[in-house]
């Protein structure tokens, strides 16, 4: 149902300025697409909490070590990749029913500012952009680890992101409320410098 995405990237860009005197002019990095994925969480009738997953597509952020407010990410879920554990129901919620992955293949989020509040916390803000529909969200972010990945080689980064967002604001509000409007969604991303960045 949603994502975010997101979401989800985005907040990379927050851990690149934290190790590094080097982060003194921007630097470009792109997504680890294999350790990189967005949960969800929707009350299910009262009884649980169901929980749903989707991959984090190709994107890529700029950060400016020197000033976190200059910093810019953007990013594509593949509604393709939604796994809630079982066929039937991934089929169902990919439908016109929900979130219409016919009509609308992706969920993306681009961002519009980065606030540092310490050396590990910060506010992502921007738009999401699920079902057709374009809002503004805010996401609370915090850094895992900065440093050189030990297979890479390369400068890396990962970091947890959170926000709920209300899906019948995007359009896709079936089964409300009984099936809940708000879905909790944690973002667990990893990200490297791209070749040249």
């Amino acid at each position: 149902m949603k994502t975010s995405t997101t979401f989800k990237s985005l907040l990379l860009a927050v851990s690149f300025g934290l190790g590094a005197a080097a982060a003194a002019a921007p630097v470009t990095s792109t997504f680890d697409t294999v350790h990189s994925r967005v949960t969800f969480y929707v009350n299910h009738f009262g009884f649980s909490n169901s929980v749903g997953e989707l991959k984090v597509g190709d994107g890529t952020f700029v950060f400016d070590g020197d000033d976190w407010a200059q910093s810019s990410v953007g990013v594509a879920l593949p509604v393709s990749s939604l796994e809630l554990g079982d066929a039937k129901w991934n089929t169902h919620i990919a439908s016109p029913d929900f979130l219409d992955a016919a009509k609308y293949p992706e969920i993306s989020f681009r961002s519009s500012r980065l606030e540092k509040a310490d050396a590990t916390h910060g506010k992502l803000y921007g738009e999401l952009t699920l079902h057709g529909v374009t809002k503004a969200v805010s996401l609370d972010l915090r850094v895992n680890k900065v440093g050189e990945h030990p297979m890479r080689k390369t400068q890396a980064a990962g970091f947890t992101a959170t926000t709920v967002v209300k899906r019948a604001d995007f359009g896709v509000a079936a089964y409300v409320p009984v099936v809940a409007d708000e879905i909790e969604v944690r973002i667990e991303v990893e990200a490297f410098v791209a070749p040249g960045g």
